[in-house]
């Protein structure tokens, strides 16, 4: 899969960031202090952010903006990489098309490395449109821009996806039943966090959940 074939498997926005929300919390709750999957809320005003360092020179970052929204991925072993050329350079056609609503994200100084747009992916969906859109890239067969690694748990959404997923990143069990009531968005419990993580503190993963923007209760209130 290459971002040819992504945007059109990716769902829509609202549905995007709601995944990308339970899968920062499951992280979160996993492990807290090095989680995969990160989701900020009022990144900047009005603005929300997703991004994921897998802490071996991968990530990717989306940017949920009232404008629509901007998502770009780096796979440093991809064929794409900026970096198969000693003066880095995007994979011809990597964001021709991308409006200019959005293209001011390219720039953003998060997002730069060494004063460099480091990115092998790149696909937008400004509001109001009812499709993703990339730009004009073209790849052999055996050629690939890492889009399949970077966002096949994304597209995939199913809770089996995420246990198999965090199961080989974090190297212990999850509870399958447990992922589940996270990515359906179900009011976050007690159980649901100890059968995560018997260290887990609860009051503290409530409160971050909340910041997430997903539902749980104040406990401060109980």
């Amino acid at each position: 899969m290459t971002v040819r074939e992504l945007v059109s498997l990716l769902p829509d926005p609202a549905a995007l960031l709601a995944r990308c929300r339970a899968v920062a919390l499951l992280d979160g709750i996993l492990d807290a202090h090095a989680p995969t999957h990160s989701f900020v809320r009022d990144w900047r005003e009005g603005v929300d952010l997703a991004f994921m360092d897998n802490g071996s020179g991968d990530q990717y970052a989306i940017v949920f903006d009232p404008a629509g929204v901007f998502l770009y991925g780096f796979d440093h072993e991809s064929d794409a990489s900026p970096w198969r050329e000693e003066d880095r350079a995007h994979w011809p056609g990597l964001l021709d098309g991308l409006p200019a609503s959005l293209a001011h994200y390219a720039e953003t100084p998060e997002f730069q490395f060494d004063g460099f747009f480091d990115a092998t992916v790149c696909a937008w969906r400004e509001n109001g449109s009812t499709e993703w859109r990339c730009g004009p890239v073209e790849f052999a067969p055996d050629e690939s821009d890492g889009a399949d690694r970077l966002f096949g748990l994304l597209v995939d959404g199913r809770p089996d996806a995420y246990v198999s997923f965090a199961e080989d990143y974090f190297e212990r069990a999850v509870d399958r039943d447990a992922v589940v009531a996270v990515l359906e968005g179900f009011p976050l419990t007690r159980r649901t966090v100890a059968s995560l993580s018997s260290s887990a503190d609860f009051d503290v993963v409530a409160e971050h959940a909340r910041r997430l923007g997903c539902s749980a209760p104040d406990t401060s209130e109980l």
